[in-house]
């Protein structure tokens, strides 16, 4: 992900971040002369992938401009426990004042970008793509696909805006599958049109109506795998664009490595940002 595409969710999401933390001052902040100055480092407490410094940076770009942060790591680097990943010199007010803001967005999107590393290793070797899915911290959506493509795996759709995803109750509003899919090419002529099956039966109809992509919902391995030989297929038989497979529900680490092998070119990931746990960090004034 192209981080200068989103510059403004990275300033908006880092003010809202200081005014929840600050909100009318930092009182504590306040039993330090205004005029001391300091210098401080941050530490790792474990092994991890680094993502988010852009955060970090805006954080006290925002509080004080006049902050100097240096960086010992970039994104996307594994780091050990105990290793320096940046420095702070600047006002010791600003300094502890920034603090829990930078941290809290550093060690959230690295325990993002390490638990997709984790994943994307289990199934290196094979061609499938590991996506996330729209399960994201609320507020974070932008900065936990950033983490996510920071770990090696892929987005999915941004949001509701730039991808059709159309799922059981979707089909059910518009009266079947080929009207969905209908619809869809229709309002937004262009955009990815995925359909949610549950059989092999609905799987056929989304293909004759034009899907996209088909994602193949709650198969067991070798369902799956029948299925997508079936639908290649099928989609060479439409003589179209080809059709992806995307393979979703119930995966997990015991089984990934089975989806993998069966063809799918994608498998959606909830846990890949809504069970992310953060990195222990911690950041330490120097003499």
């Amino acid at each position: 992900m192209d981080l200068r595409a989103h510059q403004a969710d990275i300033e908006s999401g880092v003010a809202r971040s200081l005014t929840e933390d600050i909100g009318s001052g930092d009182i504590t902040a306040q039993l330090i002369p205004a005029e001391n100055q300091a210098k401080a480092r941050v530490i790792s407490r474990e092994r991890a992938i680094i993502a988010g410094t852009a955060w970090v940076d805006e954080v006290f770009r925002q509080l004080d401009p006049t902050v100097s942060v240096v960086w010992r790591v970039s994104d996307g680097q594994w780091v050990r426990p105990n290793q320096t990943l940046f420095e702070l010199s600047g006002s010791a007010r600003s300094l502890l004042t920034g603090e829990r803001a930078a941290l809290n967005f550093l060690q959230t999107l690295s325990g993002t970008a390490t638990r997709c590393r984790h994943y994307a290793d289990m199934v290196a070797g094979t061609n499938v793509k590991l996506l996330d899915t729209r399960k994201t911290l609320p507020g974070m959506r932008i900065a936990q696909k950033y983490a996510v493509s920071v770990g090696g795996c892929f987005n999915h759709r941004v949001g509701l805006y730039d991808a059709f995803l159309i799922k059981e109750n979707h089909i059910m509003a518009c009266g079947g599958i080929f009207q969905a899919v209908e619809q869809a090419h229709l309002i937004a002529p262009g955009k990815p049109v995925e359909v949610e099956v549950e059989t092999v039966e609905q799987m056929k109809e989304a293909i004759s109506a034009g899907t996209d992509i088909i994602m193949l919902d709650n198969f067991s391995p070798a369902e799956m795998s029948d299925a997508v030989d079936l639908g290649r297929q099928l989609s060479d038989e439409r003589n179209t664009s080809p059709v992806y497979f995307e393979a979703s529900g119930g995966i997990t680490n015991a089984t990934l490595l089975d989806y993998a092998r069966t063809g799918v070119d994608y498998i959606s990931i909830g846990a890949l940002t809504k069970d992310t746990t953060a990195i222990d960090l911690s950041m330490r004034l120097q003499d």
